[in-house]
């Protein structure tokens, strides 16, 4: 067997793998016995059929799995040999050209690599970052507290005029401070990968989201969902680095309170509150048993604690700025 590479750019890479028949000839030997030792066909004993009959009805499969099963060893060696940190996983190359699938053929394959970028990033105190505070107009004051005069007409209920203006206070100055505490989540975000200059091998992540999701989604949707997919992996390279950086670390403690603060805000959605400690603990631990939540809680702490260390280096600039102006903001 002999291996190529060919370094495209500092993203990109192209192998080639050019495997002989001794290199795959002993595996497709033992895949032929174990279909033989299987084969059931009339007339002959199980594990007593012909080879020339196994050869004939199972000889295609036993060799794609026998090379299958050496491009996937000598692709995982190369990348180990070579240290690689890899993004989604080796394509087939579209210069591939077109094999001959026979027992004894020799077989070349090219594979494309996309390489994980190396993100450089400080955080310094230098760094500034719009801290919003929300002022309510007169007007978007005096709507919400038409409509909540209205809604407890509806309920047959009585409330004061101050009663209502407190409340209307109250619910808008919640309401902008979760917005505003998002939006500065999300410059953060921004500016820190803006700041970082990563860059990623867009035309290779095309064809491997529309490869790992074959059947699930068309090119046209990749090509508009894509600029959404590429701030989202620039911000996980980036959080990933910062991570490293400042040595933090997710606990399980971190997975087990993250999970209930998610079980409270569900239930909080559907009014239910001082809800009894049994159920939330049976909610939790069906969540902590769900691989995929457990995933997404872990990335949910990771997030937090990156952008809570971030807070707490960068200087966050106090702006006020209008409802309006707030609400036009891209």
């Amino acid at each position: 067997m002999k291996l190529s590479k060919n370094q495209i750019d500092q993203l990109n890479l192209e192998l080639t793998i050019n495997i002989e028949a001794a290199d795959y000839a002993e595996i497709e030997k033992k895949k032929l016995t174990e279909y033989r030792r299987k084969a059931d066909f009339k007339g002959f004993r199980k594990g007593n059929v012909p080879m020339s009959l196994i050869q004939k009805f199972y000889g295609g499969d036993a060799l794609a799995q026998a090379i299958n099963e050496v491009i996937g060893e000598a692709l995982q060696k190369f990348i180990d040999d070579e240290k690689l940190h890899i993004l989604g996983e080796p394509l087939s190359s579209e210069k591939q050209g077109e094999l001959e699938w026979k027992s004894g053929n020799d077989f070349t394959f090219i594979f494309d690599l996309a390489l994980t970028p190396d993100v450089q990033l400080e955080v310094e105190a230098e760094d500034e970052i719009p801290n919003y505070t929300v002022t309510v107009s007169a007007k978007e004051k005096a709507e919400m507290a038409e409509n909540l005069k209205k809604y407890y007409e509806n309920q047959k209920e009585e409330h004061s005029e101050e009663e209502i203006e407190k409340e209307v206070a109250e619910r808008l100055k919640e309401n902008y401070k979760a917005e505003a505490d998002w939006r500065l989540s999300q410059d953060i975000r921004d500016f820190y990968v803006q700041k970082s200059g990563v860059e990623l091998p867009e035309a290779f992540l095309k064809r491997w989201l529309l490869h790992a999701n074959e059947g699930k989604v068309t090119a046209e949707q990749v090509e508009s969902e894509f600029p959404a997919f590429l701030k989202d992996f620039k911000w996980q390279l980036v959080r990933g680095s910062l991570m490293k950086k400042f040595e933090l670390q997710i606990t399980a403690d971190d997975i087990q309170e993250a999970a209930k603060s998610y079980v409270n805000y569900q239930y909080a959605m559907y009014g239910l509150s001082n809800v009894p400690e049994d159920m939330l603990s049976e909610a939790v631990n069906n969540m902590l048993h769900d691989q995929k939540q457990i995933d997404r809680l872990a990335e949910s702490v990771e997030d937090k604690k990156v952008l809570d260390k971030i807070k707490s280096i960068a200087t966050l600039k106090a702006k006020k700025i209008s409802s309006e102006k707030f609400k036009e903001l891209k």
